[in-house]
């Protein structure tokens, strides 16, 4: 392939992965799939997209790519894609304004006085640019990691492990959040998911713990959500000999951990998902979703496809909605809203591919309407699914408005 002709190619490759980046596909089901991961990758890494595409039409027009038309051809699609990397970048950096704007909606516009002031001085203000040169980089000094602490040991003999991430020096107890990891219910493990959440909290004096559970299809729903309870009910009872203040403890969740962390939030001390630990307290101080699944019967057809329920019917479920509507009920959080729910910070990208906005919205919509507790609903302009998992402009924004509402719920449980 002479350079000219290359140059077309790579310059037509690189239009359709930015453009994929901005619009992605929703439908069929299997597009929707394709459509994610490179765009994905491509909206929060534009900078260093960006940088490598002009390096190599660099070094492609160096080696002549411009003495014919296709390698014009080829260098305008470039230059397409460049100017579309560049709007993607742009718009990670307004995920922090959309996030404070909801904040203030929800909380009032004076909401930050609510920060106790020790709380306050840990806070923090701004973004650190520097990690996302290597955003893959997640350690931070001053924390702590210990990893695959047993939590739990069940009949099979299958052990549930957790990762401890918490500041190395200590001047009492921690507060406490649990992260759920997603995956679909069916792939994914705790230690590859909410790390710039997970390190930047245990540095400002949190103890977070990132837990396992059973996947399917081995486990059937509540299997999921019964081993989220045994975490939190670890947390209760042996989490203060490392470190944790039990009394104090938020669950949170991406994607289908979002779904999990939810009903965890909306179902506190229910004996069916505590067998054998009925007693044990696993009402949580507030929840923070990311990208959840709300409502596993699509009642109000806010899918695109219906392909990914058709999974969680086979795959999770074992059944459908219409033999068994009560299971069904009892595992969709927008069937399960309830007036003394606690606080809900729910996080989801206006251009989700996986997991519809409309969903959350309406989770958010029908939570509000009966709960006495607030219910923040933040839209992150031009975010994916799975946008926080490693740093980058929109999540590190975006995750300046999460420590903003945990240090604001502490103030509020100290006030009550």
């Amino acid at each position: 392939m002479d350079a000219p002709t290359l140059l077309f190619a790579y310059g037509l490759l690189c239009a359709l992965l930015s453009v994929n980046a901005l619009r992605p596909l929703y439908r069929p089901s299997p597009l929707a799939a394709l459509s994610f991961f490179p765009g994905w990758l491509v909206g929060e890494l534009a900078l260093h997209h960006l940088w490598f595409e002009c390096l190599v039409g660099a070094l492609l027009v160096g080696w002549g790519a411009l003495r014919g038309p296709l390698g014009w051809a080829g260098f305008g699609l470039l230059g397409v894609s460049e100017v579309v990397l560049v709007v993607l970048w742009t718009r990670g950096r307004s995920a922090g304004p959309a996030v404070e704007a909801a904040l203030a909606a929800a909380l009032g516009p004076a909401w930050r006085r609510g920060i106790p002031p020790e709380v306050a001085a840990r806070l923090p203000t701004t973004v650190e640019p520097g990690r996302w040169v290597v955003p893959f980089a997640m350690r931070r000094l001053g924390v702590e990691l210990r990893r695959n602490l047993e939590f739990a040991k069940l009949e099979d003999g299958t052990v549930l492990r957790l990762d401890l991430f918490r500041p190395r020096t200590r001047s009492g107890p921690c507060p406490v959040l649990v992260f759920v990891h997603g995956g679909g219910w069916v792939i994914a493990h705790k230690e590859f998911q909410g790390l710039p959440m997970l390190y930047n909290l245990a540095a400002q004096g949190w103890l977070c713990v990132s837990v396992d559970y059973r996947l399917s299809p081995r486990a059937t729903f509540p299997d999921h959500l019964i081993d989220v309870k045994r975490a939190l009910a670890w947390v209760r009872e042996r989490g203060a000999g490392h470190g944790a203040d039990p009394s104090f403890v938020v669950v949170c969740g991406n994607s289908a951990g979002g779904h999990l962390a939810a009903l965890a939030a909306l179902t506190p001390n229910d004996p069916a998902y505590q067998p054998g630990f009925e007693s044990v307290d696993t009402s949580v101080a507030g929840c923070v979703g990311l990208y959840g699944v709300y409502d596993f019967v699509d009642r109000d057809r806010l899918w695109p496809h219906r392909d990914g329920l058709w999974l969680v019917q086979r795959l999770v479920m074992k059944t459908t909605p219409e033999r068994d509507p009560e299971l069904y009920a009892r595992a969709s959080p927008l069937a399960q809203v309830r007036a003394d729910a606690p606080p809900f910070l729910l996080l989801h990208g206006t251009l989700d591919s996986l997991a519809p906005v409309a969903g959350g919205r309406a989770f958010a919509k029908a939570l509000r309407a009966v709960s006495r507790s607030p219910v923040v609903w933040a839209e992150i302009p031009g975010g994916q699914h799975a946008f926080e998992v490693f740093h980058s402009p929109r999540a590190d924004h975006a995750l300046l408005g999460v420590f903003g509402f945990l240090a604001w719920l502490r103030g509020r449980v100290s006030r009550a």
